[in-house]
């Protein structure tokens, strides 16, 4: 097993000390936004092994059974599949959607064929694949994900009153969930002209009334952050998501939603296909967000991890590409683990050892299918091993989350 060396990814939208603080050092005074742990292109991690620090894609293409494992390989090839982050939000991020499989193979072939570049600024499909994700927060994390309940959506803008906002509370009432992605399309294509004075009104009348609900204090904030953004109407619509440290929200296709602020482990099938609708200077494309949006409304509930012992507890997805877990490490305890596939192991509190090897607060660990069994102890120093040898008066504890790919867990 081998020492991460991850990517900082410095978008604007990123807290100045979060990582940082995370991982022991200094804060550069930029914002530093995710850490990235895996083999995307964009921000491929490295390994430390041999005395170098290749690529970990390079790695896994020159041995692909050895590091992921057979059957990993023989449903997603010679790549790891998910790309496991940190990510530390000071500010909201784009109100956005992701496709289905379907959605993405077909889009992706669509833009192909018109030619356009797949780092072009305006492309949407930039690969084949779908991105569901499991956000688990480390601090207190807020998100608006998917659409609030009807009748809670016509409360609040009845509430509101805000004489733009009548036709869309007209159509919803009238059409119910029908309604929700013509209102949202209507919104969305708005000129500047029109929803500055929109999102104005929408700002001083959520002012007067958030104290009555926790998405209007966002809206508010929204609406100062941009000024003549749509989008900030359409957050109207979605679920205020609270997260309290260890609890998690998944997000599958279709669902309509912006991270808020918070710090949290952020899992996702390794691709770049992001539709975005508003709430950021990146492309939009609204007609590919009405297409592959899901109107239909759903109540979001924080998830908690499912205990499987009395250290190790996981958070019940369906996905193929990742299942993640977390350890919770007692002063002076150990466990051990066994890998079919290729794991990442990330520590965010206090230090762990993996089979003797250390793994540090804000660091994380490379395991091979090929190890097999190994253990994991409380404890940057000494800790026990799951053999019974070490100092066992560690008095640190550990919280390591464990990402595998999900057809091997």
């Amino acid at each position: 097993m081998d020492p991460l060396v991850p990517v900082v990814q410095t978008y604007a939208w990123g807290s100045v000390d979060a990582i940082a603080n995370l991982r022991g050092v200094e804060p550069t005074g930029e914002p530093q936004a995710e850490l990235w742990f895996g083999t995307h292109p964009n921000g491929p991690a490295r390994i430390e092994r041999g005395g170098a620090e290749p690529l970990l894609a390079d790695v896994i293409a020159a041995d692909p059974a050895g590091e992921l494992g057979p059957v990993v390989v023989e449903r997603f090839g010679a790549r790891l599949p998910f790309l496991a982050k940190v990510l530390a939000a000071a500010r909201p991020l784009s109100l956005q959607v992701h496709p289905t499989q379907e959605q993405a193979a077909a889009g992706h072939a669509r833009e192909e064929q018109q030619g356009i570049a797949r780092d072009a600024p305006h492309r949407t499909y930039r690969d084949t694949s779908h991105k569901p994700e499991l956000l688990c927060a480390l601090t207190p994390f807020e998100a608006l994900c998917g659409f609030r309940s009807i009748e809670r959506t016509l409360a609040l803008l009845d509430d509101l009153a805000v004489p733009e906002l009548a036709a869309a509370a007209g159509a919803i009432r009238e059409r119910g969930a029908a309604a929700l992605t013509p209102v949202v399309t209507a919104l969305l294509e708005q000129p500047p002209t029109t929803s500055a004075p929109m999102v104005r009104s929408l700002g001083l009348r959520a002012g007067t009334l958030e104290a009555t609900d926790p998405v209007l204090a966002w809206v508010r904030r929204l609406a100062a952050a941009h000024p003549d953004d749509p989008g900030v109407a359409v957050a109207l619509l979605l679920n205020h998501v609270h997260l309290g440290p260890g609890e998690a929200v998944h997000l599958p296709a279709g669902h309509l939603h912006a991270y808020l602020q918070g710090t949290g482990v952020e899992v996702m099938a390794a691709s770049d296909n992001v539709v975005r609708g508003g709430l950021t200077t990146k492309h939009v494309d609204i007609p590919e967000l009405a297409r592959v949006l899901d109107p239909r409304p759903v109540e979001v509930r924080p998830m908690r991890p499912r205990p499987v012992d009395g250290v190790e507890s996981v958070y019940d997805t369906p996905d193929d590409e990742f299942i993640v877990s977390r350890l919770d490490l007692p002063p002076g305890t150990a466990v051990d683990r066994q890998t079919a596939g290729g794991e990442v192991l990330l520590c965010v509190e206090g230090g762990a050892r993996v089979s003797g090897r250390a793994l540090p607060c804000g660091h994380g660990l490379w395991v091979p299918a090929r190890t097999g069994r190994y253990d994991v102890a409380a404890g940057a120093r000494d800790a026990p091993s799951a053999t019974g040898a070490g100092d066992a008066t560690s008095a640190t504890r550990a919280l390591v989350y464990r990402v595998r790919v999900g057809v091997v867990a």
